[in-house]
């Protein structure tokens, strides 16, 4: 591959074709963004740090928006966007003016190159970026030098096997010679209408509302580089960065413990394997993932311990609630005083049951007493230890681990 080809093939691509679409109002994006909401992302990143909101930020591949949502998100840190294309760079500063985001730096620069900022950052966000270089590796280790030794980075990389119909139309097009004219786009969604509905594509056709705007389908189907990883290619990807793996962001369609896996008789095989091959086969039988998005860290950052109900430390972890997370109380399971469930899950089996003295603890969570503090009694440690470690896998909640005492922290290795 020619990469430098393909570098200038891909500007120029965006600049056609700036993806996400540009908006111009970002005030429902704003209100949704309270202080508990922020508290709460801040822990998914770092659980073991009090709570912040004045880090420095690199929004990498900022697209049309991305940096100026983020700047809106935390008002009080230090935001940086790059992107590639002058159009999307502009499409932000326009929203930057708009909501006078004084704290939010706009450049014009490709991730390869983010040496050149001259600076490190406490938090990366990077999401559907490095698939699409023609060198991920490069860009990869790129963000290496400039994530701070304790910092948080979230990277989000196209998924192989949900992604099967996306591939087989995008090489479709390639041995049509089909372009990303106006023109072409419109007769390629055209053509899309009559797709057999067997096709591998349909699934996200029917699960991906944007197809419908000219920019998402040329993004999907004829952008000119692209790549998706699989959970083992995705770890080696991160360690051959200098990264360590971290956490899923949403965790749970990846744990052979939640949903219709852990009924199976193959739950007690998963159960023996290490996490990273738990997550390998996972992804293999629920065979529609389309994207993974993970947390990062530098492998040379110092150990810090992952979230664990090993010992008596998960008695100091503050549960804090994830904000789109519900509560149902109607046509429920037997047994069951309430289900729990995440709204951003796209796997219907993923829902957690909880019984009446269950629910009474959940509804007694307050994002500031400890496990600990919440629970009166031996007797009840045991009950409070199985329903937190669920609610931490559901994705329900996120820790506030500050506070936790005699720690032997280490990450579990890929």
């Amino acid at each position: 591959m020619d990469v430098e080809r393909v570098a200038r093939e891909v500007s120029a691509f965006y600049e056609r074709h700036p993806y996400p679409p540009p908006v111009d109002d970002l005030e429902p994006y704003r209100k949704l963004w309270t202080d508990d909401r922020r508290r709460a992302d801040a822990h998914l990143y770092w659980p073991q740090a009090a709570y912040r909101d004045d880090r420095t930020l690199l929004v990498v591949g900022c697209g049309t928006s991305q940096a100026a949502r983020h700047a809106l998100r935390w008002p009080r840190a230090k935001v940086v966007g790059i992107d590639v294309s002058l159009t999307s760079i502009e499409s932000t500063e326009r929203l930057k003016h708009k909501y006078g985001l004084d704290n939010l730096e706009l450049l014009q620069l490709p991730v390869e190159r983010a040496a050149e900022l001259r600076r490190s950052f406490d938090h990366i966000v990077c999401t559907g970026v490095l698939h699409h270089l023609p060198d991920p590796d490069a860009g990869l280790r790129a963000l290496h030098g400039v994530l701070a030794p304790d910092g948080a980075m979230q990277l989000m990389v196209y998924a192989p096997y949900g992604r099967a119909g996306v591939y087989l139309l995008q090489d479709y097009c390639r041995r049509l010679g089909i372009g990303a004219t106006a023109q072409e786009i419109k007769a390629l969604a055209q053509s899309l209408q009559a797709i057999p509905p067997d096709h591998p594509l349909m699934p996200v056709l029917r699960n991906s509302p944007d197809f419908g705007n000219e920019a998402a389908l040329a993004d999907a189907l004829l952008h000119p580089c692209d790549r998706a990883y699989s959970v083992p290619q995705l770890m080696h990807f991160i360690e051959a960065g200098g990264f360590r793996f971290g956490r899923w962001i949403e965790q749970a369609a990846y744990l052979p413990q939640c949903g219709v896996l852990a009924s199976t008789p193959h739950h007690a095989l998963l159960a023996r394997l290490p996490p990273p091959e738990q997550y390998a086969a996972v992804e293999l039988f629920r065979g529609s993932m389309i994207r993974h998005s993970a947390v990062v860290y530098r492998n040379d950052r110092p150990d810090h311990e992952p979230i664990s109900f090993q010992g008596e430390a998960w008695l100091d972890y503050v549960p804090v609630r994830v904000p789109d997370t519900i509560m149902v109380e109607e046509r429920l399971p037997p047994g069951a005083a309430a289900v729990l469930i995440n709204r951003h899950h796209t796997y219907t089996d993923l829902y957690l049951p909880i019984n009446l003295h269950q629910k009474q603890l959940v509804d007694a969570i307050d994002g500031k007493r400890s496990i600990g503090e919440m629970v009166s009694g031996s007797a009840l440690r045991n009950v409070a230890r199985v329903l937190f470690e669920g609610l931490w896998w559901y994705d329900q909640v996120v820790f506030d681990a500050s506070r936790a005492r005699n720690q032997a922290f280490s990450f579990p290795r890929a």
